[in-house]
């Protein structure tokens, strides 16, 4: 039998009213997981709205910094009386929380903090080693159970992981078509390609905006567009289509990328990667046009679009490249991805940064 869940989500700057009504029906005691900052951004403001209700926070702990198997593996006993999970953060905070459950079997809900990926969202979850290189994908179809989007905390948020959601958000649209091009979906797999568009579109419209009321600190509709947008709309998308259709060579050019120190020295982010990433597909995919209004975009808000962006050389390419490679990411693609074509796309790339340049 196949079965695709769709959480329910709310959103706005009184999300967490909803906790009670919500999670009552799956127990009474509630585990929470979070990141350092998320926690004290969510924590009060948690125990706030579950005061008098039913549902009991009975822990509240740091999940221990990287999306591991051994933070994982620490948790396990802690959350061995607990009724249900709650995963509180950023993505990699968020998916140790969500990997724990899963593996648990117990109901799990998600408290965004940052809009930075869609990880609140979906039911995948990216396990890395602890020195913050990329260890596996953790398949599984349980998503969250529910997904408690508190606009204000986001808003208040560092405007940095607004700004790489937006590039890891638009990765989803390029990737899914690129990678099931030629194939004839099945219904669920259409309806995530066909949705897809909300992932670039509206933010191409909103993002430069969200940005600036993001550092502002407001709640806009151009904010929350731009947060349903990262976490919402990819996630679904995420969720609807098959694996091979939801990464592509946006997130293998990322996965290149985790094995550089440079990446973890310079605190480069996930999303602030992989947009960097779109554009290398879309080069490769000789998509100029396109090209040229994605770097156009990133430009306009900041993303890199070089090497030097990402504080690395042509000489990192070789092991950029087999990285890129030992992944799934490409498995499924219209034509074969190999390391030649991914370093020649890297200096296509930046010819085309040196030529933008020399225009100005």
């Amino acid at each position: 039998m196949e079965r695709t869940m769709i959480p329910g989500y709310t959103i706005g700057a009184d999300a967490y009213n909803d906790i009670p009504h919500v999670c009552a029906s799956y127990g009474t005691r509630a585990l929470m997981i979070g990141g350092k900052q998320a926690l004290a951004a969510a924590r009060d403001k948690i125990f706030s709205a579950t005061e008098s209700s039913p549902v009991e926070i009975i822990q509240c702990l740091w999940h221990g910094g990287e999306a591991s198997l051994e933070n994982i593996e620490m948790l396990m006993p802690e959350a061995a009386t607990a009724d249900m999970i709650f995963a509180v953060g950023g993505g990699k905070a968020i998916d140790t929380g969500k990997v724990l459950a899963q593996r648990m079997g117990k109901p799990f809900f998600t408290f965004p903090t940052i809009a930075s990926t869609c990880a609140a969202y979906t039911s995948l979850g990216i396990l890395y080693h602890p020195d913050g290189s990329l260890r596996e994908y953790s398949f599984s179809k349980i998503p969250p159970n529910h997904v408690f989007i508190n606009t204000q905390v986001i808003a208040e948020a560092p405007v940095k992981y607004l700004w790489a959601g937006i590039g890891d958000t638009m990765a989803k649209h390029y990737e899914c078509t690129i990678s099931s091009r030629g194939h004839i979906p099945c219904h669920i797999d259409g309806m995530g390609i066909a949705l897809s568009t909300m992932c670039a579109e509206p933010l191409k419209i909103f993002g430069e905006k969200a940005l600036a009321d993001c550092g502002k600190n407001l709640v806009t509709p151009e904010l929350t567009e731009t947060v349903l947008g990262i976490i919402i709309s990819t996630g679904m998308v995420s969720n609807f289509v098959q694996v091979d259709y939801t990464t592509g060579l946006a997130h293998a050019v990322y996965n290149g990328f985790t094995v550089l120190p440079s990446t973890e020295e310079f605190h480069h982010l996930h999303g602030e990667v992989v947009s960097y990433g779109i554009l290398v597909l879309l080069t490769i995919d000789k998509q100029y046009d396109e090209l040229n209004a994605v770097f156009q975009f990133s430009k306009a808000i900041g993303l890199p679009t070089k090497l030097a962006d990402l504080h690395a050389t042509v000489n990192d390419l070789q092991q950029v490249a087999d990285k890129a490679l030992a992944g799934i990411d490409v498995r499924v693609y219209p034509y074969e991805v190999t390391d030649t074509l991914i370093i020649e796309g890297i200096l296509e790339l930046e010819e085309y940064n040196r030529k933008y340049e020399k225009s100005r």
